[in-house]
C-alpha cells in the first residue's frame, strides 16, 4: 500500500504532508470543511491532482491527520492498493423523494457490490437528515451481518446546517457513498470506545417515533432533560452535545450512546441522532477530557491486538461532541491512537455527526454517537 496526503486552506496552495510519489488508480478520500467543498471547481481541482483516481468527498466537523486536527481545511488521502482491489458505489437519499427511506438506501447500496470476496465496506454518508439507524439496518441486511462495515455520517462543524458527500463529482446534499474492499491478503480490524459515564436515574421511554423522543416515564422528555441540566438548559440545543443519552434495549448486549441533535419546544421533544424505541431505558451521560483520551487509547489497543500485520492505514472517525469537550486538547486523543498502532500507518479521518461500526467483537454494524471509531487496514 502506498499513500499520499495533501492539505490546503481557503487561500493556500496544496501542501504535501508526506513524500510526493506517483500512485496508480488510487482511492482518493477528500475530507474537509463544508464551505470549502462547496467550491464549484473542487472536483476538477482534485481530479487534476489524481487524474486516474476514484474520488470520494465528505464534509467534516474537523479533519484528522497525523499532523493535527484542522477545522478550516481540505485534506486529501490518496491510497494505492498494491495487492487488493476496491469498488465505489453511491446513492442519493433524495432520489427516492423520501428522506426517511434510509433503510432501502443502505440495503440497495451494499447490494450493488459483487459479494464474492468482499472483505470490508467503508461508508461516507450524508449526516444532516439521514436516519443512521435505518441506514445501518439496511446495510446489515444486504450482507446478513457477515461483512465488516464501518464509516461516518458527514459533519458541518458545529453548525448542523447541511452536510456534503459525493463520488467522482462535486459534493452535494443527500449522498451516501460506499467503498468495497476486496483481496485475499487484505486485513481489516476495527474498534470503538466512548469514555462517557452515566449519571442520574434510569428512565423508561414511554413515547417515541424513530429518532424523536417524546416522553420518559410518562412525562415530557424535554422538560425532564432541562431539569437535569439546570442553568445549562439555557444553552440548548448546543449544550445537549455535552450531555448525551445512554440507551439500553433488552434486545441488545450493549448500550448505545445517542446525541441530541435538536429540540422541539412546542412538542417538548428531543431529536436524536439515531432511533430510540418505546420501552428502552435511558440515562444521562457526562465525561471529561481524560476519560475521552483514555477511551481512544483503549479503542486503538482493541483494534490492534489480534492483527497479524501492522496497520498501513488508520481511518479515525470521532464525534463532534467529543471534540467540543476536548476543545484545545482535541489532538490528545489522536496522539494516543498513533502511539498505540505504530508509526507505519497513515492517519486520516474526520470528526463526524455519527460513527458507523460494530460493537467490539461483533460484525453487525451500528450507528454510534460520542465514540472514537478506528478502522485499521493493511495488505
Amino acid at each position: 500500500m502506498k499513500t499520499i496526503q495533501l492539505q490546503r486552506t481557503q487561500n493556500s496552495d496544496w501542501t504535501y504532508l508526506n513524500e510526493k510519489i506517483t500512485l496508480k488508480s488510487p482511492l482518493v478520500l477528500v475530507f474537509g470543511k463544508r464551505e470549502l467543498l462547496e467550491d464549484e471547481k473542487i472536483y476538477e481541482e482534485v481530479k487534476n491532482l489524481f487524474n486516474d483516481g476514484h474520488i470520494v468527498f465528505g464534509s467534516t466537523a474537523g479533519d484528522i491527520t497525523e499532523e493535527k486536527v484542522d477545522n478550516d481545511s481540505i485534506t486529501i488521502t490518496a491510497i494505492e492498493f498494491e495487492k487488493s482491489t476496491y469498488e465505489v458505489r453511491r446513492l442519493n437519499i433524495l432520489d427516492s423523494g423520501d428522506k426517511a427511506n434510509s433503510t432501502d438506501t443502505g440495503r440497495a447500496l451494499v447490494n450493488s457490490f459483487p459479494k464474492d470476496g468482499l472483505k470490508h465496506v467503508f461508508v461516507v454518508s450524508e449526516g444532516s437528515f439521514v436516519n443512521g439507524s435505518h441506514l445501518t439496518q439496511g446495510m446489515n441486511e444486504a450482507v446478513n451481518n457477515e461483512v465488516l462495515i464501518t464509516g461516518a455520517l458527514c459533519g458541518d462543524a458545529a453548525k448542523f446546517e447541511k452536510t456534503l458527500a459525493s463520488y467522482n463529482e462535486n459534493p452535494k446534499v443527500g449522498e451516501v457513498v460506499a467503498i468495497g474492499l476486496y483481496g485475499e491478503s487484505l486485513e481489516v480490524s476495527c474498534a470503538i470506545n466512548g469514555g462517557w459515564t452515566p449519571f442520574g436515574p434510569e428512565r423508561i421511554v414511554t413515547k417515541s417515533e424513530d429518532n424523536i423522543l417524546y416522553e420518559l416515564d410518562g412525562k415530557p422528555a424535554l422538560d425532564l432533560y432541562k431539569n437535569y441540566l439546570g442553568d445549562k438548559a439555557k444553552e440548548l440545543p448546543g449544550a445537549a452535545l455535552l450531555y448525551p443519552l445512554k440507551v439500553k434495549s433488552d434486545n441488545e448486549n450493549y448500550s448505545i450512546v445517542r446525541t441530541i441533535l435538536n429540540i422541539n419546544e412546542k412538542e417538548q421533544s428531543m431529536i436524536l441522532a439515531g432511533n430510540i424505541l418505546k420501552g428502552e431505558r435511558v440515562q444521562l451521560m457526562m465525561t471529561h477530557v481524560d476519560n475521552i483520551v483514555n477511551a481512544s487509547e483503549s479503542a486503538a489497543i482493541y483494534a490492534n491486538k489480534d492483527r497479524k500485520k501492522e496497520a498501513e492505514l488508520a481511518i479515525l472517525v470521532s464525534c463532534i461532541g467529543r471534540k467540543l469537550v476536548l476543545d484545545q486538547r482535541v489532538e490528545e486523543e489522536i496522539e494516543e491512537v498513533m502511539e498505540t498502532i505504530g508509526k507505519k500507518a497513515t492517519i486520516c479521518g474526520m470528526y463526524s455527526y455519527g460513527e458507523i461500526a460494530p460493537f467490539n467483537g461483533e460484525k453487525k454494524c451500528q450507528l454510534h454517537n460520542q465514540t472514537m471509531t478506528i478502522t485499521l487496514i493493511s495488505e
